[in-house]
């Protein structure tokens, strides 16, 4: 028996979904611990694209159990969008494989308007945000004035808190931020409608996950963004709202440490980031916008152009260090097919000193410029290689020289968007 952790190593969109997608075949429930509907995974089945915000990518296999853990916050609307998708396709055709946290946070509709209005308002300091409401819902959560779902779908308690709320925040939207205020009538209509979808998945996810472990059930934890945007380990302020890291598959799920068996790291063969804040081998030219174009780099949720830049080999030994990783599964070699010669990070020069390690300091971080060590490209198509020996001797050296900068033994390669475009080197459910 083993459970595992799926997290990002970088700044996210390192292609968390088609790793979990591959591995939910060897297990039996799939859980999301932490973030909203800023997340975008992609996943290509046969010649179908299918992105998924909230639910989990194991929701493609008949048969899995899928769980939204109550360290989410879940926008309703977006959530009940997904399942009609879903069910158009084919999908989900069993409801009981679909389970909600009755204590995940609601994201209403005043949480968007302040994210959007507060974004506008920040000029050049903006955080690069996605506008769907994540950071103020995590704020009242925090705050302990967040509706959950258990409260939403009672209606005496949700009409209390929504009033409660409403004082607060068209307060804050009017005098503040210059917004139009909520109606509390509109509001409590529209999410009560919500409410009676959402009873239909609602569960003690906490409790059933315990009882599964002790069955000896698999469980996989999927996680949303990456490492370098953890409210308490990323680049603070140019974060997310919630725990990214491996430790947040326990607070966000109710699962003990101790359940938790292998963690695994996803990383791009290079580095992209969506939003602002420092990037040091960020590239702002030709090579960047061919790694780009190459790479279909534009975000899943907002389409938006991501940073592109060459792989940073502290960026990752930062991401072993703080989440424990047991392997990397390492996305999008393919990419680099084409290029003469490869660069990778190796260190950043800070006021004329050498740094091995990742600073703390953001002040600091954004001013490091990185060192970098040129590796031979392989030029030549290497999507459809099927074990590590079919791909290039370069393109071996180059995976090979990413394990000893990183100290951790990469786990999976992937050389094309597609499930079977992948070497797998070891599988962390069973060890081989």
């Amino acid at each position: 028996m083993a459970n595992v952790v799926v997290v990002g190593a970088q700044w996210g969109d390192e292609g968390k979904g088609k790793v979990v997608d591959i591995y939910t075949e060897f297990a039996d429930d799939i859980v999301r611990y932490q973030g909203g509907n800023n997340a975008g995974h992609t996943l290509v089945v046969g010649n179908e694209k299918v992105v998924l915000h909230l639910i989990p990518s194991g929701v493609l296999h008949p048969g899995k159990r899928n769980v939204i853990g109550n360290g989410v916050v879940l926008d309703p609307e977006v959530f009940i969008r997904e399942v009609t998708n879903l069910k158009a396709a084919g999908r989900l055709q069993d409801d009981s494989t679909l389970l909600l946290s009755e204590s995940l946070h609601i994201i209403m509709p005043y949480h968007k308007r302040i994210d959007i209005a507060r974004e506008a308002k920040s000029g050049a300091r903006k955080i690069g945000t996605t506008g769907r409401g994540i950071g103020p819902a995590y704020e009242d959560k925090i705050g302990r004035r967040g509706i959950r779902l258990m409260d939403l779908l009672d209606r005496e308690t949700f009409a209390r808190k929504l009033r409660e709320n409403l004082d607060e925040k068209n307060f804050i939207l009017e005098k503040l931020l210059g917004e139009n205020p909520f109606s509390f009538e509109e509001i409590f209509e529209e999410y009560s409608g919500y409410a009676e979808v959402l009873k239909t998945y609602v569960a003690d996810t906490t409790l059933m996950l315990y009882l599964d472990i002790k069955g000896g059930k698999r469980i996989l934890f999927e996680g949303a963004q990456g490492t370098l945007l953890d409210v308490d380990h990323g680049t603070y302020p140019f974060v997310t709202s919630s725990s990214t890291c491996a430790g947040g598959a326990c607070t966000g799920t109710g699962v003990s440490p101790r359940d938790i068996h292998e963690i695994i790291g996803i990383s791009k063969a290079y580095v992209t980031r969506v939003g602002s804040g420092p990037f040091p081998t960020e590239l702002e030219d030709v090579d960047g916008e061919k790694l780009r174009t190459t790479g279909h780099e534009f975000g899943a949720t907002t389409g938006r152009p991501r940073r592109c830049g060459w792989f940073d080999a502290l960026v990752i030994r930062y991401a072993v260090r703080v989440n424990g990783l047991t392997g990397i599964a390492l996305t999008k070699l393919d990419v680099l097919d084409d290029f003469d010669t490869i660069r990778v990070c190796t260190g950043y020069s800070y006021n004329g000193k050498m740094l091995e390690e990742l600073p703390a300091n953001l002040e600091v971080f954004a001013q490091c410029r990185p060192v970098y060590e040129e590796i031979p490209g392989w030029k030549s198509d290497i999507s459809g290689a099927r074990s590590f020996g079919d791909l290039p001797e370069r393109a071996q050296q180059y995976v090979r020289r990413l394990e000893e900068l990183v100290g951790c033994p990469i786990v999976l390669v992937s050389v094309g968007p597609r499930r079977d475009q992948t070497i797998t080197l070891k599988n962390p459910f069973n060890g081989e």
